[in-house]
């Protein structure tokens, strides 16, 4: 199975591409294999002959840039010298000229392609190019979020005789917790985000059910998290930055658990979560 990036996402940054470009297409995929991408998002085109095009490494524009990994462009697709031609038939209906292609890149590995392109065979500048890389990393990132999310569920998954009372076991299950509820507003993918939010909870409750006596307590989600990074010693500057948010809307949020929670001090607060199967 190919690896994917919410269409979401993809599409946010074609249109971003057209919008800062001003490009009328842009479209895109990911690689199936080592050596294969399928367009499987498209923006601006009047025709369907782009999408499930299979681009295989080498061949045409993108797979020269899939091969080079590198941006490369031409001023008019049906005369370049420069490229081979598999692809002439769904371009020319379409009817593009010059066309821009960026490898998506994360840790040195091509995992797909970006494009964009004008219906008029003129050289494409600086501001172009510049646009196509930039949209080219919001889908990098996405990749990258997608693989830290299944690296941490996949760490997240106990082993069969995993005794649960191993030395360090504890520690090990909190800060899997803290970084996957960390990552989850990152997550735009709906299917993989509620998979982040099972495994949270599943972690959360791992040393057992809420502690007999302990009041039953609802926290907002940003709360929880607040608190994930408090339990691993985090400050309010390091937990803002972190989960990507000011150190004063951290001051909130972990004042309006505390609140909530009962608790008149941050380690109160993380203890009073913790009996109440909030936290691991």
């Amino acid at each position: 199975m190919p690896e994917s990036v919410d269409a979401v996402e993809m599409q946010a940054a074609l249109l971003r591409l057209r919008r800062t470009s001003g490009l009328p297409v842009a479209f895109g995929g990911l690689l199936s294999d080592s050596r294969h991408a399928r367009i499987a998002e498209v923006s601006g085109a009047r025709t369907g002959a782009l999408r499930g095009l299979v681009i295989s490494s080498g061949s045409g524009l993108g797979g020269k840039s899939i091969a080079l990994s590198r941006p490369c462009a031409v001023t008019d697709y049906r005369s370049s010298r420069h490229i081979s031609h598999e692809y002439d038939t769904a371009v020319a209906a379409e009817g593009l000229r010059s066309v821009v292609a960026v490898p998506l890149v994360v840790r040195r590995e091509v995992r797909g392609v970006l494009y964009g392109a004008l219906r008029e065979p003129l050289a494409l500048g600086d501001r172009t190019f510049d646009a196509a890389v930039a949209a080219a990393r919001d889908v990098e990132q996405a990749l990258v979020v997608r693989d830290e999310a299944r690296r941490l569920l996949a760490a997240s998954r106990p082993e069969p005789d995993a005794a649960p009372g191993a030395a360090g076991a504890w520690e090990d299950v909190r800060e899997a917790h803290r970084e996957l509820r960390a990552l989850m507003p990152k997550v735009l993918d709906p299917v993989l985000r509620d998979e982040l939010l099972a495994v949270c909870g599943r972690l959360a409750s791992a040393t057992g059910a809420r502690e007999p006596g302990a009041r039953e307590v609802r926290l907002a989600p940003r709360e929880i998290d607040v608190l994930a990074c408090v339990a691993a010693g985090a400050t309010n500057a390091v937990a803002a930055d972190r989960l990507g948010l000011r150190p004063e809307t951290v001051k909130g949020y972990l004042r309006s658990a505390m609140r909530r929670l009962g608790a008149h001090t941050r380690l109160e607060a993380v203890v009073a979560a913790r009996r109440a199967g909030l936290l691991p």
